[in-house]
């Protein structure tokens, strides 16, 4: 399938129909990792020509990324980063915890936008934003390409960096996804202070599974900890 740029053509509309001025792009990376945190990246680009080759971060290969990355940086209008860590996504579950770090992406944003342009068909963030959510959107949307792009790299570095210091999970090959290497690591030396102790992949480590977290309310009956925190205000 030919390539397909991005275009403006949601962000055009959401202006007509909304009447708003700034919209910004919203994507995460991290999502299925074991290990490191969750990222989200918020990117206000306006209405000009994208870089070429802008799309899907996941589609465009690392040196490409990373150049992109470079050029994007002084493309766009503005940009901000989000993270959730491992333990507040132990704490919160992934969907209040991709809220938290979306939320601290646009709040770091020089202007509040006016909307939210977000990634996939699920809104995570809630009503605090107006949303409209674009199924593939990082490849259909310039903004949310950016924001993919942008918050690809920057994690990926992040993770590259913190596998200095664990090397034998390779974490810059991984970037704290499931891969053999990484398996084999956990086995041998069980989880970092970095990974993900609510996860699954503890249940087939019987060495490790004792350091397993159950989040509040999973499997007792009680409501989790962001169902709890949503009906006491707390803006996750």
């Amino acid at each position: 399938m030919p390539y397909q740029p991005p275009t403006h053509s949601v962000e055009r509309s959401m202006r007509a129909t909304l009447g708003v001025r700034t919209v910004a792009g919203v994507d995460e990376v991290g999502r299925g990792a074991w290990a490191g945190p969750v990222t989200v990246c918020a990117a206000v680009t306006g209405l000009r020509r994208p870089p070429e080759g802008l799309t899907d971060s996941k589609l465009i290969t690392p040196k490409r990324r990373a150049q992109l990355a470079t050029v994007l940086a002084g493309w766009v209008t503005s940009y901000a980063l989000g993270h959730a860590s491992p333990e507040e996504i132990d704490l919160f579950g992934m969907t209040a915890a991709l809220r938290l770090a979306a939320g601290r992406a646009l709040e770091a944003l020089p202007e509040r936008p006016d909307a939210v342009i977000l990634d996939g068909k699920h809104n995570y963030l809630g009503d605090a934003w107006t949303v409209r959510t674009v199924v593939k959107g990082d490849q259909s949307c310039v903004a949310v390409a950016a924001a993919s792009v942008i918050a690809k790299v920057h994690r990926d570095t992040a993770m590259a960096e913190l596998g200095v210091e664990y090397a034998p999970f390779a974490f810059a090959d991984n970037a704290g996804y499931p891969s053999p290497v990484h398996r084999g690591a956990l086995e041998e030396w069980g989880p970092t202070a970095h990974h993900r102790l609510s996860w699954s992949y503890l249940d087939t480590m019987p060495r490790w599974q004792h350091l397993k977290k159950v989040r509040a309310g999973v499997g007792t009956g009680e409501p989790d900890a962001a169902a709890a925190g949503e009906q006491l205000g707390f803006d996750f």
